[in-house]
């Protein structure tokens, strides 16, 4: 366990020079009904804020892990949305680490909106700070934008682009917040079958693809899974919906360094259709 974090702590240290907060390990997880119209969940946001103007209510959602199953490297999620006649208005939180440790975190404030029936757009502004003790802390703001568009009622696609700018952190600027650039794709084989990708470049990394399905086996249950060939990762789980309430067990597993657990909980402001 000791030589895990060994590692996972040597790599923190490799790649600071071009910081970002650390995404999930299940992030494709959460954000796979991005590029959709009957898929999309608030968590969507996750992937492309621009999904949020498919959402039917407000919602509020909570995500946790513990990456690789160690305390030290656990992450948290919170998300809430409204939908109003002039658009979808968000707020979401993250934090990974520990507080005896390194750690980062990010709040960000969204905005969405239809500009026709076939285009949404979205945005949101972060401000990001990061954690070592004995050393001051730093923070950055920065800002993220995506569109999508609805080719046909089953077929989608968009982009995402997270700190186009590359914003500096720190008072001395040395460092920097890397750029991520996403295209996705989703499509509705049918009321029960969703399949979606995305490519993803970051900053200084090797080009990524992450890959999913979700498969709703009942009318209140269903399965997702999926890869990300970014980090040799993959993910499946199952999500039940009760009443206004869904509760999601996941769980992704790196063949070196083991399984991350996650759990997530979504609360909709009013009672949701059937999956």
């Amino acid at each position: 366990m000791k030589a895990i974090y060994l590692i996972i702590t040597l790599f923190i240290v490799h790649s600071i020079h071009a910081q970002v907060l650390r995404q999930p390990i299940s992030t494709a997880y959460t954000g796979l009904g991005a590029y959709s119209k009957n898929f999309v969940d608030v968590y969507s946001a996750t992937s492309n804020q621009a999904s949020l103007a498919q959402l039917k209510s407000g919602a509020f959602g909570v995500y946790g892990e513990r990456r690789f199953m160690l305390e030290d490297l656990s992450g948290f999620s919170g998300i809430v949305a409204m939908p109003f006649s002039s658009g979808t208005i968000g707020l979401q939180a993250d934090y990974f680490g520990s507080s005896k440790a390194f750690n980062e975190s990010q709040i960000g404030l969204m905005y969405a909106r239809k500009l026709t029936e076939q285009v949404d757009v979205g945005v949101k502004f972060n401000y990001h700070s990061m954690r070592v003790p004995g050393y001051q802390s730093a923070s950055a703001i920065n800002f993220e934008a995506g569109t999508i568009l609805h080719l046909t009622d089953r077929l989608h696609t968009g982009i995402h682009v997270y700190n186009p700018f590359s914003s500096k952190i720190g008072k001395t600027g040395d460092e920097k917040l890397a750029s991520i650039y996403r295209f996705g794709l989703g499509y509705e084989a049918s009321d029960n079958v969703f399949i979606c990708t995305e490519i993803v470049k970051q900053e200084d990394q090797q080009l990524s693809v992450n890959a999913g399905l979700q498969y709703n086996i009942h009318s209140r249950l269903f399965l997702r899974t999926g890869i990300s060939t970014s980090t040799n990762n993959s993910y499946v789980g199952l999500g039940l919906q009760l009443g206004v309430g869904r509760v999601d067990i996941n769980t992704g597993y790196h063949p070196q360094l083991g399984f991350t657990p996650g759990i997530l909980l979504l609360i909709n402001f009013k009672k949701a259709a059937k999956v």
